[in-house]
């Protein structure tokens, strides 16, 4: 069983309020650390979070706004002072490279490991491959001339369910065989042929996350975000602030229900408050009006993502 948690350390738009920071939110995959977006401060919750200092980590930038990367200094200084040794490797912008190194040696951070910073081109694809997930990249609609992005994590199908039973039925003895059969290889037990699909049921999907970052909904995240087991995705505004939405390529709550209800995604996060909106309450329950199965990220707070088949 792979544990797959989300801790939000930042859940504000553009100003941080009394109780909430800036966007940041770290998707713990079995230990592995994937960082997304890096608000002012985050840090702090980060340190909160008593996630671990010295883990494998990924960071991916969904664009170059303030409140989405100036937080990224003082991390990876935090990191460092911590005594972290293991890499970084970081994602984003064709920017985010001149910001960071011009920074780094404007305010003398020496770093204790290797960073890796990426430059993301083209409008979607695959951007990190590992053995037993993917994360995927989507261009979004942030205004002109700003490059924006949203992020998919997609783990790969898994083995069918071993049925045991059956296994010491045909007489198979633990160890090696079972080994072969669960990786759907067949196998000769006792001179008779046994085929991996008599004790293995078929393949499972993998969990699927989608993080939005700041956007416009369209056609194209919600075929990118299709059957998401979890959706995080920015509500700005109420719908009574549809216009404003619209000249500063935000979406509302109920935009963005809508969008989660149309890709079939099972569950939807709202995030990225404007700093106006003191109770949550009326924006998580417009969303509720479209989509159901909605919640309100709040700093800090741990998400357990289970597997549905």
């Amino acid at each position: 069983m792979v544990n797959l948690d989300i801790t939000f350390l930042g859940t504000s738009a553009a100003m941080p309020t009394a109780d909430r920071y800036l966007s940041s939110i770290v998707v713990n995959r079995n230990g592995t650390l994937l960082v997304f977006d890096a608000g002012e401060g985050m840090q702090y919750n980060f340190i909160r979070s008593k996630i671990g200092f010295n883990k494998k980590t990924m960071m991916f930038i969904t664009h170059m706004h303030s409140d989405h990367i100036l937080g990224i200094l003082g991390f990876l200084q935090t990191l460092s002072l911590q005594g972290r040794t293991l890499p970084i490797d970081i994602f984003g912008p064709e920017l985010l490279y001149d910001f960071i190194v011009e920074n780094l040696k404007l305010l003398h951070i020496h770093l204790t490991f290797q960073l890796n910073i990426h430059k993301i081109s083209g409008s979607q694809g695959v951007l990190v491959e590992e053995k037993e997930y993917n994360i995927l990249y989507c261009k979004s609609e942030h205004g002109p001339g700003i490059r924006s992005y949203a992020y998919c994590l997609h783990e790969k199908d898994r083995p069918g369910k071993f049925d045991i039973d059956k296994a010491k039925a045909f007489g198979i003895p633990e160890g090696e065989l079972y080994s072969l059969l669960q990786q759907g290889i067949n196998i000769v037990n006792n001179n008779r042929l046994v085929h991996a699909s008599e004790i293995v049921g078929k393949t499972r999907p993998g969990r699927k996350i989608g993080i939005s970052g700041d956007t416009r909904p369209s056609n194209i995240l919600c075929n990118f975000f299709k059957n998401c087991d979890l959706l995080i995705f920015e509500a700005t505004f109420s719908s009574s602030e549809l216009a404003k939405a619209k000249e500063s390529y935000h979406s509302t709550a109920v935009e963005t229900a809508t969008l989660a209800k149309l890709a079939s995604v099972h569950k939807l996060y709202l995030t990225h408050f404007s700093s106006r909106y003191k109770d949550l309450n009326a924006l998580l329950k417009e969303a509720r009006s479209v989509f159901l199965y909605t919640e309100i990220a709040l700093d800090l707070k741990l998400i357990h993502v289970p597997y549905r088949y």
